[in-house]
């Protein structure tokens, strides 16, 4: 989920997402360009269930997906 989305921040995504009963299992993995303390915390509590700062370093998303599809 990128958090810097031009109608709907992916805040407010995560969010709605999470209101939806089947999508509650969902893994999302926020990812932002402007990587600011307190910015893991923030999307934790907005839904995600892991945090990537960008640049995206490949190899650790397609672990961070291992972890979180297979749960």
């Amino acid at each position: 989920m990128d958090i810097m989305m031009p109608e709907m921040d992916g805040y407010e995504a995560m969010r709605q997402i999470r209101k939806q009963p089947r999508y509650r299992q969902l893994p999302i993995i926020a990812l932002t360009a402007k990587a600011m303390k307190g910015d893991k915390a923030k999307c934790i509590e907005a839904g995600a269930n892991d945090y990537l700062s960008k640049p995206v370093d490949t190899d650790k998303l397609i672990s961070l997906m291992r972890v979180w599809l297979y749960r």
